[in-house]
């Protein structure tokens, strides 16, 4: 039995951060495995004893460098058939920047800011590695919109 059956499964938050302008926090990293640079949003697996918003917090601001003084969920998913863990999608707002705090493995995430309309449109176009930050992107938009 393989050690990816034998870890119980974690689940992650994924968060849509916008600024007063409404501009989103946008990451983008490169992913050799996957064939080049794609975009993406914070977010992570949780840590042990943290609950879905402590994780999206967390991440937040290692990933991005950001806090948000209010927070929103926009619905929780499985990951995948074969899993039990949950994604638990957010909405942050009222943000302070501050400096972002990678690990050796994020040390390329670059963080940029981007209109809702353009970041829905690099979703539609692809650009996005996984399904999670399309979807966030989504309902946040459709909440405020």
């Amino acid at each position: 039995m393989s050690d990816e059956h034998t870890r119980p499964a974690r689940d992650a938050s994924v968060i849509v951060a916008r600024d007063a302008d409404g501009q989103v926090a946008i990451l983008a990293a490169d992913f050799p495995r996957h064939g080049g640079e794609y975009l993406f949003l914070p977010g992570g697996r949780r840590e042990d004893g943290e609950s879905p918003e402590e994780c999206a917090r967390r991440e937040l601001r290692e990933e991005a460098g950001i806090t948000a003084e209010t927070w929103r969920p926009l619905g929780t998913y499985a990951m995948t058939l074969d899993s039990t863990a949950r994604i638990h999608l957010y909405e942050a707002h009222g943000l302070t920047l501050g400096p972002q705090q990678l690990t050796p493995t994020e040390e390329d995430f670059k963080l940029s800011w981007w209109p809702m309309p353009d970041a829905i449109r690099a979703a539609r176009d692809g650009r996005f590695l996984l399904p999670a930050g399309p979807l966030a992107l989504l309902l946040a938009d459709r909440a405020t919109g």
